[in-house]
């Protein structure tokens, strides 16, 4: 029988996000605050809180899941960059483009249909 947690559930029934960025001593992941949730996630990037993002971790402790959101959160920035002729450095860039497979704001083609 697995002891109780210490910590309570409703604090930990939400997503939290790690950042890896690489460091000039190697690749960390960067301590956060509880309060760390997608918005500020996506702010402190744009904002340049990070120099080289490598990928992003979510996990959500009380549902038992994790997964690497990297993609989901390039195309969260390639958006708000987008809507708000945003400026940012070229490490979020190639961030961003090495998720995507492309350059930021192109679009690819649709197939014809016959």
């Amino acid at each position: 029988m697995a002891s109780p947690s210490i910590i309570p559930n409703d604090r930990l029934d939400k997503h939290f996000y790690l950042v890896l960025e690489d460091f000039r001593s190697g690749a960390a992941f960067r301590k956060t605050d509880e309060g760390f949730d997608h918005d500020t996630l996506i702010n402190d990037l744009l904002s340049g809180q990070y120099d080289k993002v490598l990928r992003v971790v979510a996990f959500n402790p009380a549902e038992g899941w994790s997964r690497d959101d990297s993609e989901d959160v390039a195309r969260e920035l390639e958006h708000r960059i987008g809507a708000g002729g945003l400026e940012v450095s070229d490490a979020l860039k190639d961030f961003i483009e090495g998720q995507l497979g492309r350059k930021i704001g192109v679009q690819l083609p649709l197939p014809l249909q016959p």
